[in-house]
């Protein structure tokens, strides 16, 4: 008798305990992500806010972005080649789908099916137009620019991937929430991960530092929240779900970036007309 692969053994064993490992791990994002805003915030309370920052420091940031990125697309590579349904991968994600459906509560799957809407193309397009309206009335032309970019690319390169890989989502039979096209990787995620990771960088941008925590701890609890809600609805598979949330954030990465260095150079040519 050949013994289970160790990654299923994990499925079957998480699977009856998904909504409260899912709620600790909630919590636990949230609070960190409000703790590393306040450090860094203390960190860096003696620099100003026009201050250029120094060659070597910018070098490390571009540094440690660059490798972020090449990470998250590495990782992307290696879920896409295992997701398929001979390999464990595959297996341990038809596991967890099956223990989820049998052991949810019903009021637990009605909560979920509530929050995915945050999720959902309507209301990340609604969420898109009104920023960028709010953006070009107050003058943010780079910002804005930058905010459409990211939402528009990841608009179209969600589809692209999906009819790349072909994925077959999960059965679900409850009712609550009917989805049909492939799977891999998760639309919700990706587009979570890039509207709600770029207003966060917006927020960051242009509201006072009081608010910042809040905005990461907020930010966190609706990516999270609705990434796994996919999960939880059996409409996506967890590596579906990771995969989505992983090539959102690389693609946020690369928006980022750009639009930090279009608005340093912008800065540095007001410096030089001024002088």
């Amino acid at each position: 008798m050949s013994e289970t692969p160790l990654l299923i053994t994990w499925a079957q064993a998480a699977a009856p305990h998904a909504l409260p490992l899912f709620l600790i791990a909630l919590l636990t994002a949230v609070l960190a992500g409000g703790a590393a805003c306040v450090g860094f915030q203390r960190r860096h309370a003696a620099r100003t806010v026009e201050a250029e920052p120094r060659s070597p420091r910018m070098l490390l940031s571009l540094a440690l972005g660059f490798s972020a990125i090449v990470v998250a697309a590495a990782l992307f590579a290696w879920i896409a080649e295992r997701a398929t349904p001979t390999h464990t991968l595959g297996r341990a994600d038809q596991w967890l789908a099956d223990g989820i459906a049998a052991t949810l509560p019903w009021g637990a799957l009605r909560a979920f099916s509530v929050l995915t809407h945050f999720g959902d193309r309507a209301v990340l397009i609604a969420l898109g137009v009104g920023v960028a309206l709010a953006l070009l009335w107050r003058r943010h032309t780079g910002l804005a620019l930058g905010w459409a970019v990211a939402l528009l690319g990841n608009a179209a390169l969600n589809p692209m991937l999906k009819h790349l890989f072909e994925r077959a989502r999960p059965v679900h039979e409850h009712g609550l929430t009917v989805e049909d096209g492939y799977s891999f990787p998760s639309g919700h995620s990706s587009g979570s991960m890039v509207v709600y990771g770029m207003l966060l960088y917006l927020a960051l941008q242009l509201l006072p530092p009081r608010w910042h925590a809040p905005a990461v701890m907020a930010t966190i609890a609706v990516i999270l929240t609705t990434a796994c809600s996919r999960i939880f609805l059996q409409v996506h598979f967890a590596s579906d779900v990771v995969a989505g949330l992983l090539s959102g954030g690389t693609w946020l990465l690369v928006c980022v970036s750009s639009v930090e260095y279009a608005q340093r150079r912008k800065r540095r040519k007001r410096r030089r007309v001024h002088r």
